[in-house]
């Protein structure tokens, strides 16, 4: 059997359903044996960070429980693939990534030269720091082994990409079929690098912070928002009044509830900062506490707080944070193991949750009143429209990211998703037709003028796909984020962010990419524009003009204490 079409049966067999690619030379085998195999839908994107990025999109709509594929040609078709690639690596996404490389006998190999082959590039080398696993395929009888080797390790432990490099002639020879069926049958390799079991030690120290807290709080984390009985655990907290909150990235799967205090941070909602600061028992399962969560100032966080911090990877584990109880684990593990009763804080002070709630009702204001249309406004209103609907957001990075995190309130039926880590600009738009490819529900992505410009070209794949997706562009005409940053520290020198900065009307870009678009200016226009949203099943772009919108409040100004954001209020 062919090799390309060995690698096409092995990828059906363990169900990687979807190849995102740009074409080149390099890979022309591989895509050919992908369409004569069937069962991998291949979809062609405009560009290889797009491509990788999609890929990302499948496997997060999956929970992190299937593969999806991103293919680029050798040289920069392979380079392209990196930013997708540190997407998955920071946020543990698994997905695997093949390059296509020159032939073997055209590799440089030891010799002191820049380049043999057209377009011969060392992407192994490049990309092993942001990788599980990358490797370059020599020998034809390795390729199937490294195959295995690479998909399993991309769902084991703490979950992530893999990558393998394969030479245009390793990809034309052939494999004996009896090889092929071996592997066939090989199921993954997935347990080598799950954490020991509990210790009885551990139990008891667990036990104990938990029986003399009387202001715990619960937060959630990144590792634990795909854990599968992550609802049933949440629900044990609001059936036994504990309140919690999470992280941006814990935020994408927790459904708001009464005792749901939203997002920590630099950018965190104000109650939910303020409890961090005033609980006595902080339990942070599945979040690396970096400085976006906890401030500059480690020394202050969770002040009046004995820590637990529970994590799959070690590594994380008194970090940054020193914690009174580490404990190393899968988050699926931990939460049948550490089942919420009534009795798991019995000194529990039946005053925290009530102060807490009138904290969250006494800022829950719209905190830019002098904004023509504020964000505020716009996600209630989001929340509304979506109300009972089944939906996957997909957000971009910037502002509007944050105000989305403020503002979205997730219910039955729907999850958000970020880029986390590496905080990509140009994340949503692919990522969202991924998502969008595996998953019935609408999807609605939220992206600002800058962030949409980085992979703009996808609006022409969104229109060819047909998909049941709205493309939500908050439009301040600026790169606010940074833009706000050099008003507070730079005087006001805006360089690159405003100066030096332009877009382009969203909306004519979009109808000139053959989608159907709508210009919001106020609110009675986005409300119209929302329910056309509502009840179209076909792909549309809204675009809200908000220019000079470019800050977000709360937030944290640079070495201020978590709990003393920015605006004060009066």
């Amino acid at each position: 059997m062919k090799a390309s079409a060995a690698i096409a049966k092995i990828l059906e067999q363990h169900q990687v359903q979807y190849c995102f690619e740009l074409v080149g030379g390099m890979i022309t085998h591989l895509l050919d044996s992908l369409a004569e195999n069937g069962r991998c839908t291949i979809i062609s994107m405009h560009h290889e960070q797009a491509a990788a990025f999609a890929a990302e999109g499948v496997a997060r709509q999956a929970n992190g429980t299937s593969i999806a594929l991103a293919m680029g040609t050798s040289g920069p078709g392979a380079t392209n693939l990196l930013t997708g690639i540190g997407s998955c690596w920071f946020d543990s996404i698994p997905c695997l990534f093949i390059t296509g490389q020159v032939n073997l006998n055209e590799l440089k190999g030891d010799r002191a030269i820049r380049q043999q082959g057209f377009q011969e590039l060392d992407i192994v080398s490049m990309s092993r720091s942001v990788t599980k696993y990358a490797s370059q395929v020599t020998d034809v009888e390795r390729l199937l082994p490294e195959l295995h080797r690479a998909l399993s390790l991309a769902q084991s432990g703490r979950k992530g990409p893999v990558l393998l490099d394969i030479p245009n002639n390793i990809q034309r020879m052939d494999i004996p079929d009896g090889v092929v069926e071996k592997w066939l049958t090989q199921p993954f390799d997935v347990d080598a690098n799950k954490p020991a079991p509990f210790s009885k030690s551990e139990a008891n120290s667990l036990a104990e912070l938990c029986r003399v807290a009387k202001r715990p709080l619960v937060c959630f984390g990144g590792g634990a928002r795909w854990a599968a009985i992550l609802d049933s655990w949440v629900n044990a907290l609001e059936a036994q009044g504990i309140p919690y909150v999470s992280t941006l990235m814990g935020s994408e799967r927790i459904h708001d509830g009464k005792y749901y205090f939203n997002m920590i941070g630099s950018y965190g909602k104000r109650e939910a900062n303020w409890a961090v600061q005033n609980c006595d028992l902080l339990i942070v399962l599945g979040a690396r506490l970096d400085v976006r969560q906890t401030g500059s100032d480690t020394a202050d966080f969770a002040r009046h707080a004995k820590i637990i911090q529970v994590d799959i990877d070690p590594a994380q584990l008194d970090n940054r944070v020193k914690s009174d109880l580490k404990i190393c684990a899968d988050m699926d593990d931990f939460f049948n193991w550490f089942r919420i009763g009534t009795d798991t804080f019995p000194c529990i002070d039946t005053g925290w949750a009530r102060e807490l709630m009138a904290r969250r009702e006494r800022h829950n204001i719209d905190e830019y009143p002098d904004w023509n249309i504020s964000p505020y406004q716009i996600f209630n209103r989001l929340n509304e429209t979506m109300l009972g609907q089944a939906v996957n957001y997909v957000c971009d990075v910037g502002n509007h990211q944050m105000w989305a995190a403020q503002g979205i309130r997730l219910g039955a039926g729907q999850a958000v998703h970020h880029s986390g880590g590496m905080g990509a600009m140009g994340f949503a738009l692919p990522a969202a037709i991924g998502i969008g490819l595996s998953s019935p529900k609408k999807t609605i992505v939220i992206s600002g003028d800058g962030s949409l410009q980085v992979n703009s070209q996808e609006l022409d794949t969104l229109n060819r796909l047909g998909l049941n997706m709205t493309v939500i562009v908050l439009n301040n005409f600026s790169l606010g984020m940074v833009k706000n940053f050099q008003d507070m520290y730079f005087d006001g020198r805006n360089q690159s962010t405003h100066k030096g900065y332009s877009c382009p009307s969203f909306a004519k870009l979009a109808e000139a990419y053959g989608l159907q678009a709508i210009q919001v200016r106020d609110m009675e226009s986005l409300q119209f524009a929302f329910q056309q949203m509502s009840e179209s099943e076909l792909p549309l772009l809204i675009e809200i003009l908000m220019e000079g919108a470019t800050e977000c409040r709360p937030r944290l100004v640079f070495g201020g204490k978590l709990d003393e954001q920015h605006p004060k209020l009066q």
